[in-house]
């Protein structure tokens, strides 16, 4: 995929080949359907991104001042969906709940960042686990922790 600039998700979306496009949407339900209250979908970095609201969390954003404090992304990239969690290395007790997970309900080998989960195979994206993920942590909670790196 080229960079290009999206002006909404379905723009974002739509410039995706046929596969990935279901995947992506797939995934976007999944999370829009779990995620905790006052996280607010939108484009975000060029990419599906999910952030706290200047309306709720008004203190800028270390990186960019005028941009929301991410959250969570999703992109498909060249060779693979990407899916950004900013705070599940934050939380111990969280990644070892994620890595358990997935090694129970995924065949294939975890392919994971610091921040990020890469997916090369459409067929095993874990939708079921990405459903629990996208509920695991509120608003309050991503602050809190986000504002503790800081200090």
């Amino acid at each position: 995929m080229s960079k290009q600039t999206f002006t909404s998700i379905e723009d974002y979306i739509s410039s995706l080949i046929p596969q990935r496009q279901e995947a992506i949407q797939n995934m976007r339900n999944i999370i829009n359907k779990n995620i905790p209250t006052w996280f607010q979908e939108c484009i975000n970095y060029g990419m599906i991104g999910w952030v706290v609201p200047h309306s709720k969390y008004p203190d800028w954003y270390h990186c960019n001042p005028s941009l929301p404090l991410p959250f969570m992304n999703l992109a498909s990239q060249k060779n693979h969906i990407w899916l950004y969690t900013m705070w599940l290395y934050s939380d111990k007790t969280l990644m070892e709940w994620f890595v358990n997970s997935y090694q129970e309900q995924v065949s294939t080998k975890l392919d994971m960042g610091k921040s990020c989960i890469r997916f090369k195979k459409l067929e095993t994206i874990p939708y079921k686990l990405i459903w629990e993920l996208a509920s695991k942590m509120t608003v309050n909670q991503w602050i809190e922790i986000y504002e503790k790196s800081r200090e």
